[in-house]
């Protein structure tokens, strides 16, 4: 598994990621429509994609393939609503100038 994700992510530029631990179930507080969430989604990714404002929410799978996601206002809506879907969460922030390889 690898821990860091692709400074991309369906096109959209990472700025911060989570990894979830294996005690670190959804709360069950938001139904996804994906039948198996609770055992496929392995880390959480917050991005925008360039010239826009808003944050997607992105729930990724031990590979860091995104399985859905979320459209936020700003990163700190993501960040509240993914501690509302999984408890405490903590967010890694990308460097800009170093924000991950483009490897998948």
């Amino acid at each position: 598994m690898r821990a860091t994700p692709p400074a991309l992510l369906d096109g959209a530029h990472v700025q911060m990621f989570a990894n979830l631990g294996p005690g670190q179930s959804p709360t069950g507080a938001v139904r996804h429509s994906i039948s198996n969430f609770a055992e496929v989604v392995a880390h959480l990714a917050i991005a925008r994609y360039a010239d826009a404002g808003e944050a997607y929410l992105f729930y990724c799978s031990q590979k860091w393939e995104v399985l859905t996601d979320t459209w936020h206002p700003t990163e700190s809506d993501a960040v509240t609503q993914a501690e509302c879907e999984f408890g405490p969460v903590t967010f890694v922030r990308v460097a800009p100038e170093s924000p991950g390889d483009l490897e998948a």
